[in-house]
């Protein structure tokens, strides 16, 4: 703790010890000599003319620069209505005082049709609800793809695995110039377009496409990225080749190829990617439709905390992803996207992935119950094979010049083939912690189960939006239908034999049984909205929303019969037919007042639901009523340009699903007996959120801050009961008293005489919960609390480095059991490095080491994964690189999980990737031509229609 304490220290305070003066000047009217207020002044680098600071002259037209450590530089002063002059000067150490001299400004006479005012745009600036960052102040490697780019910017956190957090919260959608890529998959444009090409990153709180037309604040909003391309880049062709293999610690080989061609024209742009590999290398992120990983095994693990990852890494090449698996993967896929004239616009995208899935674990759970605790040993391996076929289209249609139709469909093809196999020891408590040997005289049971199954199933989604808009200005109105299905099928065979100890003597139980399972789920979703402007500052909207949710579930099961051999015998027990219905219908209306400063929003609805659960195999019918008030509030301060403020009130509901309610036991884990409950109610939150983003442009300090609370009544959570025997039944139930709380907060500066950005991150996250063991009352308390600190240099054209490190503190309290509370630290150090070498020889290295400890059952644990690669770049612009890397070059890779849930506390490993070699060729095409003029409203820093300012949807 108190060594990254110093180290952030070390960063925020910068170099204090490197020599700096001051550069000062005066900026005039070249005619009349008057002083010209607020032109603005850029300090340049002059090796590449990038932004080191920049302001705007006083009232007399001068400026003065600080601290400016020794190095040559270019001063540029731009102002309207005149000409750009700049002039270049060196700082030395033996000067603490330079002065520039006057700048003389000449008028710029010209048709103002004609006028195209360029200027060195800041590195980050904040819009309303959008921040933007200036692509050139965050510059990358050469070749290296977008993610690499994000990785740089403050308030933004790239996981290994790809997962983007900006601002705390998780970014669900990345647009290329305000369109889809690929659909809604972020990594597709992260790790797929080269981060060359990007202007700016908007990091926009989305509103629905509804929200936007009509200039009303609902409050919903989601993290999104807007990748606006450069003007020149838009007319060419781009892309990379990759091939490469390799051996590693065992006889198989390592294997990476890719293809990704894109040709722009403006417009129109075509994408095509493609890949294979097994080095855990994906571009792309999976998806089932069978409700998350492969959907149709059985659940041996609990949700939890991660504690210590060490599964990824990926150096240079970007071989060697993050996984607690080993995954080898085909792909590819295609994306269209073109203007159709003045009134239609399509993007469409075709992808296709098979993966398949080889995950190894061992695991000890510790269970702590009111009267008891013992522990249970697992080793499970499992293989899991699935294809998708995936379609995205995005049609727009401008009917009239106040009339605009959007249709979005969009479905998934699906089917997977999944193997598993677990072992398990339950352990008295009397062995828990010796670390004695295992016999009869302390084991409470054992578990070997086999389950296999395929499934099949196609998902698919439809969104259709009518916006009219009046001759009045501020007169809306819209319509919105969304139409959502999801099919699948599963067929396995589970295959169990447990042995269970006792004082008066053991029993066996044998399980060999076929599931068949099938479920159908329809939801559409109607919301109309009309807007009336009751004067310029103040809006009324009336909106009304109709929802239909049915889902359908059918399982059977039958026992394995000697005398026949088949599954032929029917077990009624396990069997169900089960339909549930949910239906809401919602009224509503919002004020809106916008003023010079600030804006806010007064909503107020009331919804009417309905639950209906038909058990058909017991011809029995449940059903529910319910009505809620549903108030809402937005709040939006704008202090200045760059620093706003925004408060969010919501509330709503969630109803259970259908697997919460089924009233069946799923077997798959025989020691672990999960049963639906149809009498569960809909959940009811009140949520509160902060935000707060702040950037000095004239010192380029920022800060973002996000604090996030909500309160949920009638909590869906677990009931667990136990039997001596160590076999448990789970069962979800609603309960009061939960409590969730968290928050975000990034401080970023420069470094000049680093050349670096620096960003100190926090996190804190509180959970209260209830859940049930035994029938008894359990209330635990959770916090997480981590601090982080992020450094990112290109020091010169030969060398990038970059520095971070975490620290984070967990701990857990429980109310039933406090031998069951625990606390733990996570420690990670990482860094990175590329370094030009003479001849095109180019070094890169990255190093992450972490460490673990707390109270368990484990020791303390250190491990560090190390990557390097060297690399020999050829033809004239470096298009071509050959790559020799080393993963994982002191073969410690491993991933260690700490689950912790309301009943056990589990420590978690898995098999993952270690060290191999890989050699690659890559290619990389650039040609780029004089691209198409952009439109009076499409500069290179636009704001596309889908992210525009609410009321300004075309």
């Amino acid at each position: 703790m108190r060594q990254l304490f110093l180290f952030s220290l070390l960063l925020i305070s910068g170099t204090t010890a490197v020599a700096q003066s001051q550069v000062r000047g005066l900026v005039v009217d070249s005619t009349t000599r008057k002083p010209l207020m607020e032109a603005t002044v850029s300090l340049l680098s002059a090796r590449d003319s990038s932004v080191v600071t920049f302001m705007i002259t006083n009232g007399e037209g001068a400026f003065a620069f600080n601290k400016v450590t020794a190095g040559n530089y270019r001063i540029l002063i731009t102002y309207v209505g005149y000409r750009n002059k700049s002039k270049r000067i060196s700082v030395s150490p033996d000067k603490p005082t330079l002065d520039a001299g006057t700048f003389e400004l000449m008028t710029q006479a010209v048709d103002l049709h004609e006028v195209v005012v360029k200027q060195e745009a800041p590195p980050i600036t904040i819009k309303q609800d959008t921040v933007e960052f200036n692509a050139n102040s965050f510059k990358t490697q050469p070749n290296a793809m977008v993610e690499s780019m994000l990785k740089k910017l403050p308030g933004v956190e790239v996981d290994r695995d790809g997962t983007i957090k900006a601002q705390g919260q998780e970014v669900k959608k990345v647009l290329v110039d305000g369109k889809p890529f690929f659909g809604d998959d972020p990594k597709m444009a992260t790790r797929n377009l080269p981060a060359d090409i990007i202007d700016k990153v908007q990091l926009v709180d989305q509103q629905s496409d509804q929200a936007q037309f009509t200039g009303i604040d609902d409050g919903n909003r989601n993290k999104a990225i807007n990748l606006v391309t450069k003007k020149e880049k838009r007319k060419g062709y781009f892309g990379q080749q990759t091939i490469g293999a390799g051996p590693n610690e065992t006889d198989d080989m390592r294997y990476a190829a890719r293809l990704n061609l894109n040709r722009f024209n403006g417009e129109q742009q075509i994408s095509i990617i493609g890949q294979a590999n097994n080095v855990n290398s994906q571009g792309f992120t999976g998806q089932s439709i069978f409700g998350g990983g492969a959907g149709l095994g059985a659940n041996f693990g609990g949700g939890g905390i991660i504690v210590a990852d060490g599964r990824g890494g990926r150096s240079g090449g970007g071989f060697g992803g993050s996984s607690n698996a080993i995954t080898r993967t085909l792909a590819g896929g295609l994306n269209y996207r073109n203007a159709w004239g003045k009134k239609a616009d399509l993007s469409a995208s075709y992808f296709l992935n098979d993966l398949h899935t080889i995950t190894d674990q061992q695991s000890r759970r510790q269970y702590a119950l009111p009267d008891t605790s013992y522990q249970v040993n697992q080793n499970s391996t499992s293989r899991n094979q699935t294809s998708s076929h995936r379609f995205n289209v995005r049609f727009t249609y401008q009917l009239d010049s106040l009339t605009t139709l959007r249709i979005e469909p969009g479905f998934t093809v699906q089917n997977s083939l999944f193997q598993s196999l677990n072992q398990s020891q339950t352990l008295t408590s009397d062995a828990v912690g010796t670390g004695g040997p295992v016999d009869s005289t302390n084991l409470i049971n054992t578990s070997l189960t086999r389950y296999n199954s395929t499934g099949n199933g196609i998902s698919g989604n439809n969104n259709a939006l009518l916006m009219r808009k009046f001759k009045r200005k501020g007169r809306t109105l819209s319509l919105n239908w969304n139409t959502a299905v999801n099919n699948q099928r599963t067929d396995g065979i589970n295959q169990s034999t447990n042995e269970f100890f006792g004082q008066t003597g053991g029993r066996n139980q044998n399980i060999n049984q076929r599931n068949e399972q099938t479920s159908k789920s329809v939801t559409n979703t109607v919301n109309l909205a009309y807007t009336e402007p009751l004067s310029l500052s103040k809006s009324l909207e009336f909106h009304y929303n109709y929802s239909l949710n049915r889902n359908t579930s059918d399982r059977t099961v039958n026992n394995y019969d000697e005398s026949t051999g088949t599954y032929s015998a029917f077990n009624p027990a396990l069997s169900n037919n089960f339909v549930n219905t949910y239906q809401t219908n919602r009224v509503g209306s919002t004020l809106q007042t916008k003023r010079l400063k600030y804006t806010y929003a007064l909503g107020f609805d009331v919804q009417q639901a309905s639950l209906r659960s038909d058990n058909r195999t017991t011809d029995t019918e449940l059903r529910k009523n319910f009505t809620n008030v549903l108030p809402n509030a937005v709040f939006t301060y704008t202090f200045s340009k760059s620093r706003t403020l925004r408060l969010n009130y919501r509330s709503q509901t969630h109803a259970p699903s259908v697997s919460q309610l089924q009233p069946v036991p799923d077997n798959t884990n025989p020691l672990n007996i999960r049963l639906g409950n149809p009498n569960l109610k809909q959940e009811f939150t009140h949520t509160v959120s902060l935000n707060y983003n702040n950037f000095q442009q004239t010192t380029f300090r920022s800060v973002f801050a996000m604090l996030n609370a909500s309160q949920t009544s009638n909590k869906i959570v677990n009931a667990t009961s136990f039997n001596k025997q160590g076999a448990q039944t789970t069962q979800p139930v609603n309960t009061n008293g939960y409590y969730n709380m968290n928050g975000f907060l990034t401080i970023g500066r420069r470094i000049q005489p680093l050349k670096a950005n620096v960003n100190l991150t926090s996190h804190v996250n509180f959970n209260r919960g209830v859940s049930l063991v035994n029938s008894q009352t359990n209330r635990s308390q959770n916090w997480t609390l981590s601090q982080g600190a992020r450094m990112n240099s290109n020091f010169n054209e030969k060398l990038e480095f970059g520095l971070s490190g975490n620290i984070s503190y967990q701990t857990a309290l429980y109310s039933l059991q406090s031998s069951q509370n625990t606390e733990f630290f996570n420690k990670s150090l990482s860094g990175d490095l590329y370094y030009q070498l003479p001849f095109r020889l180019v070094v890169t290295t990255d190093i992450t080491y972490n460490n673990y400890s707390g109270k368990s059952a484990g020791s303390v644990q250190n491990f560090a994964l190390w990557n390097v690669a060297l690399a020999r770049q050829f033809f004239r612009n470096k298009q071509g690189e050959l790559r020799l890397q080393v993963y994982d070059l002191l073969n410690q890779n491993r991933s260690i999980n700490r689950n912790v849930t309301e009943t056990y506390t589990e420590e978690t490993t898995s098999r993952v990737l270690n060290r191999y070699f890989l050699l690659t060729f890559t290619y990389n095409l650039r040609r780029f031509g004089s691209g198409p003029q952009a439109r009076p409203d499409r500069g290179p820093s636009y704001q596309p229609r889908d992210l525009q300012r609410p009321g300004r949807l075309n």
